[in-house]
């Protein structure tokens, strides 16, 4: 039972070991930060108010139902009786009462706009307009958090690589302390050669303590931004970006601009249809005392009214000219701004390729430092073996191919960061 158990755990333990670990790319993390982040939610909003309002500015062109009741009181009104008295027909003036002083109204009105000028469809364009701009706002905002993913993700692939390296070396101190110990132990060496070798490895022990610190806490933070459930197991891929880097902006900020200048557009065409006529016609079934415009019956009954008319400001002071100048100047504003911000974009990536250009040659002279440090801690390793060369002279020969070697991955990962960095500023997306 008990050799059952045993292998039960083992075969357990083997399968959890071999099964592939969390393999996370950085667009992955973007496009999972960008759903996490609670303004990813404000695009459907906005889309949802854009259809209440185009919905009500449809409407426009439906007709007006209203209900409409009034009292009015004449303190003086025409006596037709009395004006006429003085006609010889006898009984005219009594037959001829005087209007009624009060007046009793209840209408029930229809108003059915024929004619707006394009007021409606304007407006309709403002809102469409607006919509875009309100999305896009909200695309820039997301757009930021690339930098903040980068920080991290970047920072953590370091770390990870650090990590690597650290416990290769720390493996290599470990067997060379062990054949130390058995050398040590035949007289072949002193305490201090073993002494240097172990200190070397307590240091090492505790650049992997720390390397775990840091890794718990960077993977944390990565994943509460991300909302992926990572793990100090996940495995961060190293984003390859060609060459060949676009020189082109694609910015949400400049297509931000381009939109609301759109936006003043419609808006200077919403202004503009204001001053052309529009038509419209008009329906009233009431009762009252008098009825409709019958002031000689009085008594309550019904009536109707209908009519149409149309309405054209030939005039207004130039109030819709100026209107339109604001709007324009408003888009002289947008266009200047977007310039300077491409300036600004074209100057950051002039940088960035400078840099990127730097980072390439430290990687091709990482490469052929490498190769020549292996050799030269391949030859001290030889000649400590022989008992030529001391344990610190080879524990620095050691370290020296060590650090060309994290130079290496450092430069490495800085580059391929550098690399997204323009992608990010030049607002094109990886792949």
């Amino acid at each position: 039972m008990k050799r059952l158990t045993v292998f039960i755990l083992t075969a357990c333990f083997s399968i959890g070991t071999i099964l592939p670990q969390k393999a996370v790319t950085l667009k992955e993390c973007y496009d999972k930060a960008a759903l996490r982040n609670s303004i990813a939610g404000e695009i459907d909003i906005y889309n949802s108010i854009w259809l209440l309002r185009d919905e009500n500015i449809s409407k426009n062109w439906l007709p007006t139902l209203d209900i409409n009741g009034s009292f009015v009181y004449n303190s003086s009104v025409i006596d037709l009786g009395s004006s006429l008295g003085s006609i010889p027909i006898p009984g005219i003036a009594d037959a001829i009462k005087p209007l009624p002083h009060e007046q009793y109204r209840i209408t029930f009105d229809v108003n059915q706009v024929f004619y707006a000028g394009g007021a409606f469809k304007n407006a309709r364009a403002v809102e469409k307009a607006n919509l875009g701009v309100s999305e896009k706002q909200t695309e820039t905002d997301l757009y930021k958090i690339k930098d903040q993913v980068n920080n991290y993700y970047f920072r953590l692939l370091l770390i990870i690589r650090q990590k690597e390296l650290l416990s290769g070396y720390h493996e290599v101190i470990i067997k060379k302390i062990l054949a130390m110990q058995s050398a040590l132990e035949n007289g072949m060496i002193t305490k201090p050669d073993l002494d240097v070798l172990s200190s070397e490895r307590i240091r090492l022990e505790q650049q992997l303590n720390e390397n775990d610190i840091r890794k718990i806490s960077l993977v944390k933070v990565l994943s509460d931004i991300t909302g992926i459930p990572l793990d100090t197991s996940a495995t961060l891929i190293l984003p390859a970006v060609s060459d060949n880097l676009p020189d082109s902006l694609s910015r949400p900020e400049l297509q931000l601009f381009d939109l609301r200048k759109d936006q003043l557009s419609a808006g200077i065409r919403l202004t503009a249809s204001k001053r052309l006529p529009k038509a419209f016609g008009f329906a009233t079934v009431g009762y009252g005392n008098p009825p409709g415009n019958n002031f000689f019956r009085d008594e309550f009954a019904s009536y109707y009214i209908l009519g149409a008319g149309i309405k054209w400001n030939l005039f207004d002071w130039n109030k819709t000219k100026n209107e339109k100048g604001v709007l324009i100047l408003q888009q002289n504003i947008i266009e200047a701004r977007k310039s300077d911000l491409s300036e600004n974009l074209n100057r950051l990536l002039e940088s960035k390729k400078a840099e990127i250009e730097s980072l390439k040659s430290l990687v091709k002279s990482d490469n052929e430092l490498i190769e020549i440090r292996k050799r030269i801690t391949a030859s001290a390793e030889s000649q400590y073996d022989n008992g030529t060369l001391t344990a610190t002279d080879y524990l620095n020969e050691l370290n020296s191919e060590r650090e060309a070697v994290i130079n290496h991955e450092i430069h490495s990962i800085n580059l391929a960061m550098a690399k997204i960095e323009y992608l990010n500023i030049s607002g094109n997306e990886i792949e």
